[in-house]
């Protein structure tokens, strides 16, 4: 190991991941190096142990965790390349010597500690932490070569947003719901995946809309669809209503960003005098994919026409009736693509209660599982993919 002052200085050095040293477990670490230079037994058993508590809320191996720390940084040079740009040579020196110092920060053994404490006289338990031999530079480099597909900053850690006081916040629990636990609409979530491809590959996309019956699955198969290529570079952002001023400001602020972003909305509808109407009226005018080819706005709705249409609308005192209805019912019709989930007939409602009762290992016959699951649709107002879900769920719950 080091001198502990000398380790001390060179982290005290830092500049572009200078960051890392606000990380609690990095500042616990710093406070042992300081205790190792001359503090008291106790308080430095004391170090110690704070250390290796606060490392074990995210793991045992110290490597790892640094590691994790500066891949995930958002600093000057990491923006840099993400945006294209080639860093000055004197950012690169600092880079390069900084990765240094944090491996050899990381690099720093329990069994080398504890070999001091014990020189103190101590003979009690202390506990252990696991440190390696990462190369922090290659795997930094490789990192940034990917970074279309890992992100940077809170990007590389989360997969899915949402807003609040105009600012993206991580979701840290997301639906983590997947492809395969999804039933029939192979056609419909096929063209879902097919336009999310081209997103991600960088081909034209377009903004889409699914609409249908309530519990076919339209919110389900959009977050389905972006967890099964968040390790492609795709992040989803949740956006509601009343939101969807912020789209243009989310829209410069992405527009650099070398991952690929699903802006979506979900159960849209407006009434006719409804601000919101406008807003996205003019997002979808705009074409936001055109702005940003890395962005598209996919939103989900029960109504064929998103504004909602009283009658009086088409007897109104507008000189331009017809212009009036033609406004309020096209505004789907701006989104490039429209996908429609109808609910389920028998055949396909039972084919969907039966690949999920495949996947949650249920045992009853065919005949019974059929029978029941009839029974239960009649029960809760129709066939669809959510009352097949809910349905397993109950057999599950009485332990079929």
């Amino acid at each position: 190991m080091n001198q502990p002052s000398e380790l001390r200085l060179r982290l005290q050095s830092l500049a572009v991941f200078r960051r890392l040293l606000s990380d609690p477990v990095v500042e616990k670490f710093n406070a042992l190096l300081t205790a190792l230079s001359g503090e008291e037994t106790e308080a430095l058993i004391g170090r110690y142990s704070d250390f290796a508590a606060a490392l074990y809320e995210y793991g045992v191996s110290f490597s790892s965790y640094l590691l994790t720390l500066a891949l995930e940084d958002e600093n000057v040079y990491m923006l840099c390349r993400a945006e294209g740009k080639e860093p000055s040579p004197i950012l690169e020196e600092a880079v390069e010597a900084e990765l240094e110092t944090l491996r050899a920060v990381s690099a720093v053994s329990c069994e080398e500690i504890q070999a001091v404490i014990r020189e103190k006289g101590f003979t009690g338990f202390l506990p252990r932490w696991e440190c390696g031999t990462l190369d922090f530079a290659e795997i930094y480099m490789s990192r940034l070569r990917s970074i279309h597909e890992y992100g940077y900053g809170v990007f590389a850690k989360y997969t899915t947003f949402m807003i609040e006081s105009g600012a993206l916040v991580p979701v840290k629990h997301p639906d983590a719901i997947s492809l395969s636990e999804l039933g029939g609409y192979q056609r419909e979530r096929q063209m879902v995946i097919d336009n999310t491809l081209a997103l991600i590959e960088g081909r034209p996309a377009a903004n889409a809309l699914l609409y249908g019956d309530a519990g076919t699955g339209k919110s389900s198969t959009v977050k389905a669809v972006a967890n099964a290529y968040a390790e492609r570079g795709l992040r989803l952002i949740e956006i509601k209503k009343n939101q969807l001023h912020e789209i243009p400001h989310l829209v410069d602020q992405l527009s650099k960003n070398p991952l690929k972003f699903i802006l979506f909305i979900d159960d849209l509808s407006f009434s006719k005098d409804d601000d919101n109407f406008a807003a996205l009226k003019a997002i979808l005018e705009g074409s936001v994919s055109a702005r940003a080819n890395n962005l598209a706005v996919y939103a989900t709705s029960n109504r064929r026409h998103l504004v909602k249409e009283d009658f009086s609308d088409r007897q109104g005192t507008d000189l331009h009736v017809t212009d009036t209805i033609q406004e309020l019912t096209s505004l789907s019709d701006r989104f490039g693509l429209t996908i429609t989930f109808q609910k389920p007939g028998k055949q396909v409602y039972l084919e969907i209660v039966h690949d999920l009762a495949i996947q949650n290992g249920i045992g009853l016959s065919i005949e019974d599982l059929d029978r029941q699951a009839e029974a239960f649709a009649i029960g809760r107002g129709g066939r669809s993919p959510r009352a097949a879900k809910q349905f397993i769920d109950f057999l599950l719950s009485e332990g079929n």
